[in-house]
């Protein structure tokens, strides 16, 4: 009986993520497999479980909606920071920075509009709103 992929498996494996009009993101395929933990929050549950199952040497194809995938896009999550309260003096629209919160924790925002008074950061995850298309080949697993 082959190996197949359960919950907690370290896996190797090669993997495409297009959006729905075949603009491709992320593609391994052409260069170094990723290797991942199976239930350590690396990947969406989602993503997780349409490898269930799958053993070394099968390829799988699912389509994610939004909410399967990265979230809606949320306008709250768009934000007018005043650039005085910005660490960074060079900001570049299209650009991403990290931002601290009070409790410390990390996230980061792509610069939408930047002018001499405000910059509009958008902290959506740059995939949040759209439909993908996830290809994947497991290599390994132990």
């Amino acid at each position: 009986m082959s190996q197949t992929v359960q919950a907690n498996s370290l896996i190797t494996l090669n993997y495409r993520i297009e959006l729905d009009n075949g603009t491709t993101m992320i593609d391994t395929f052409q260069g170094t497999p990723a290797t991942l933990q199976l239930g350590a929050g690396e990947m969406m549950p989602a993503l997780e479980a349409c490898l269930a199952g799958l053993a070394v040497g099968e390829r799988k194809t699912v389509t994610l909606s939004p909410e399967q995938a990265f979230g809606d896009y949320k306008d709250e999550l768009v934000e007018r920071v005043r650039r005085e309260h910005m660490a960074e003096e060079n900001v570049e629209p299209m650009s991403i920075m990290e931002f601290v919160a009070p409790d410390g924790s990390r996230y980061q925002g792509l610069v939408r509009e930047v002018n001499d008074d405000v910059a509009v950061i958008d902290f959506n995850h740059p995939l949040a709103g759209k439909t993908i298309r996830f290809e994947v080949e497991v290599i390994g697993i132990l």
